[in-house]
């Protein structure tokens, strides 16, 4: 069966097209919206705690509350700046597509209240939040989703990766 996703904020939600330095997009949605998984997978990483600090800025920290999920297509889906993550919701967690994972917040270097959301291959799988972060752009994918369809972002993923590797740390 193929894979199903879904758009990862529920409610009412903007996003624009590009993102300010590297591929992935800001959804701009309320404080406390759901976030969802966009398609049935494994939770690779969760960060419960918010250690931003503007004083060091550093990458690593910048996303503050987040949810990364390996895909059963082989892609992983980051969502960061959360205010909550759900209970139960840990590393090794399976999770499917519509689960609700947390609420939109503005935890880390958020500013405003939103998700950011990236979508990357899985590299390292843990850790290595400059490829987490995303590497291709998401919205044509986001558009297809919040309109029910199913592109899937795997074949640009793989393309990505073969060009580029998994690069070490910036």
């Amino acid at each position: 069966m193929p894979p199903r996703y879904v758009f990862p904020v529920a409610g009412a939600a903007e996003y624009e097209k590009t993102h300010h330095d590297y591929p992935a997009t800001d959804i701009i949605a309320p404080c406390g919206f759901p976030v969802l998984a966009v398609t049935d997978g494994v939770v690779l990483e969760v960060s419960r705690k918010d250690t931003y600090d503007a004083g060091t800025d550093d990458g690593a920290a910048r996303g503050g509350l987040f949810v990364a999920i390996l895909g059963d297509d082989g892609v992983r889906y980051y969502g960061s700046h959360l205010r909550i993550i759900v209970a139960g919701v840990a590393a090794g967690t399976r999770v499917r597509a519509g689960e609700r994972l947390g609420s939109v917040g503005d935890s880390g270097h958020a500013g405003i209240c939103h998700l950011h959301f990236g979508i990357s291959p899985p590299c390292a799988r843990v850790g290595d939040w400059w490829i987490r972060r995303g590497t291709i752009w998401p919205a044509s994918y986001l558009d297809s989703w919040r309109a029910g369809g199913e592109l899937s972002p795997v074949a640009e993923v793989s393309a990505w990766n073969r060009t580029h590797g998994c690069p070490g740390a910036p």
